[in-house]
């Protein structure tokens, strides 16, 4: 009876062998009453966990798709990571995390209050006073992360100038050293892997740090590998969590919170560089570049030598 009542209100998953119900244990007792069974709440319970049936969460994990030369980057990143670091040279992850709107808005998360604090019950842009990019440079070697906040637009220009602004904030003292720089990163947003305008701005961003910088992206489908997303992202959004961003410096303030107890020490800077959407490559724009691709995928895998004048 139990089976039959569960059943009228369970579904199954695009995995066959998994089974789910929406039904509450307080529904389930009062249904199995309305068939002549009186059950409590513990009880049922009891037989949901007899059946199988456990409160979980969705999990994030199937990929939507693959690419055939997934295998091939992989193992080609894991060997320029341990070559770059064994040589003593800096292996950086970035990403540009969700943009958020500044304002009285509502925020997941729990924080201490004296009071509920209320918030707008829409997320409208238009009631907003600005929005902030958080973009994230995680450095490898260091357990280090610089968080540049873009007030603006999520750019090839403004990636590049966050991995800038992480060199100058700590990545230059703690590599006194380089030479060399290798960056991780996804295919697409703000580093595409097809895009030369991303490879003419990374060449000013060599010249600017006169680093040779190697760019080896992640396949497609595969972000969640990017070193960044899980070993920086899910500290900044606990330590953003349950506030209103009522301005930028704040978020600021709350992302240098996001060190752990383990030894990420995480530090924050604001870009209020207005950058211009629309960019587009020029006829000839990779002609003038010093960029040299890999015999290995060299879609994905390349480097840009800076200029010698630059």
């Amino acid at each position: 009876m139990f089976t039959d009542v569960v059943g009228e209100s369970t579904a199954g998953s695009p995995q066959a062998d998994i089974r789910w119900t929406n039904l509450a244990q307080s529904e389930i007792a009062r249904r199995m009453t309305v068939r002549g069974v009186r059950l409590s709440r513990f009880v049922v319970r009891q037989l949901l966990r007899r059946h199988g049936f456990v409160r979980r969460k969705l999990v994030k994990k199937k990929s939507m798709g693959s690419h055939p030369d997934r295998n091939a980057q992989f193992e080609n990143i894991s060997r320029l990571k341990s070559e770059y670091l064994a040589a003593g040279q800096p292996v950086i992850s970035i990403d540009t995390k969700k943009k958020e709107l500044i304002g009285n808005f509502h925020r997941n998360g729990q924080s201490y209050a004296t009071a509920a604090v209320e918030t707008f019950d829409h997320d409208f842009p238009s009631f907003a006073d600005g929005k902030v990019i958080p973009h994230g440079v995680y450095d490898l070697a260091t357990n280090t992360a610089h968080v540049s906040l873009g007030t603006s637009h999520d750019t090839t220009e403004f990636a590049c100038d966050s991995v800038a602004a992480w060199w100058e904030a700590g990545g230059r003292t703690d590599h006194p050293g380089a030479e060399r720089l290798l960056i991780l990163c996804d295919g697409g947003g703000s580093n595409p892997a097809r895009s030369d305008l991303f490879k003419a701005d990374v060449q000013s961003l060599a010249n600017r740090l006169g680093l040779e910088i190697r760019v080896a992206h992640y396949p497609p489908y595969c972000s969640k590998h990017n070193p960044i997303e899980h070993r920086v992202f899910p500290h900044v959004t606990r330590a953003c969590a349950g506030v209103v961003f009522t301005d930028v410096p704040l978020v600021k303030r709350l992302v240098e919170r996001a060190g752990t107890a383990s030894g990420l020490r995480v530090s924050c800077g604001i870009l209020g560089k207005a950058y211009a959407v629309g960019r587009k490559a020029v006829k000839g724009m990779a002609k003038g570049l010093r960029l040299i691709r890999d015999a290995v995928l060299p879609k994905w895998n390349y480097r840009l030598l800076p200029k010698p004048d630059g």
